[in-house]
């Protein structure tokens, strides 16, 4: 999963310009999971004519397997567990691990990462981007004082412009996280840049790199509106 997209796109192509690509591996990393399963079911998930039901199916199925990619470096420990058979040694994560879905959207990648991880905290944080300015807007935010884990992993399944996934990875280290990562479906070149410029030192996972943005910023080809498509509400 862990191979970069090679893609023949204008603006993927200087996304990749070997320059760029070179400085930039020095200073983030950009995982794109290039499975079989992830690209097919990527496929279906951007149709336009799916029902919510099995839009919402699909989202389940590609934020698991986005989760075992993200979640590939948890440090663990051994633990000795006795089998129906014999005493025999495994091993268990260390990490507190808290998931922060950026509402609406990133709730559609909640129950993935819950499937994958159920033991993982879940802290929320709203945003929306204004249609006019693209200026992200926080509403809610519940996080504590105290920072209870040891690693985030921010939900957006959109990454286009980043105006709003940077407004999110700022939410979480202030809140005094150290170590976060950044997961969303798919990204436009351009969100990944001004992710990478903001915040250097944050892994983003993703399920595909797309074209381009369109002039309303919106990724192409995308996956459209998602928050609309998961909740029926488009």
């Amino acid at each position: 999963c862990n191979k970069l997209q090679q893609t023949p796109s204008a603006s993927r192509k200087a996304f990749y310009s070997p320059v760029w690509f070179a400085v930039s591996l020095l200073i983030m990393v950009v995982k794109v999971c290039t499975h079989p399963l992830m690209r097919h079911k990527l496929t279906f998930l951007r149709d336009k004519n799916i029902e919510p039901k099995e839009f919402r199916e699909l989202s389940k199925e590609i934020a698991t397997l986005l989760a075992y990619e993200a979640m590939i470096d948890l440090p663990t420990k051994e633990r000795k567990v006795v089998t129906p058979f014999a005493e025999t040694t495994g091993e268990e994560v260390t990490s507190t691990v808290a998931l922060v879905p950026v509402m609406r959207s990133g709730l559609g990648m909640l129950d993935g990462f819950i499937y994958a991880y159920p033991i993982a905290q879940i802290w929320h944080v709203g945003m929306y981007r204004d249609p006019k300015t693209l200026v992200p807007v926080e509403y809610y935010n519940r996080f504590t004082q105290e920072t209870k884990c040891d690693v985030a992993y921010v939900l957006d399944p959109s990454l286009s412009c980043g105006a709003v996934a940077k407004a999110a990875l700022a939410t979480v280290h202030d809140w005094g996280v150290k170590n976060v990562k950044l997961v969303s479906f798919v990204a436009a070149p351009e969100g990944i840049k001004a992710v990478e410029d903001a915040f250097p030192e944050v892994e983003i996972v993703l399920g595909a790199i797309d074209d381009c943005l369109t002039p309303d910023a919106m990724i192409s080809p995308g996956l459209g509106d998602m928050g609309s498509r998961f909740f029926g509400t488009s």
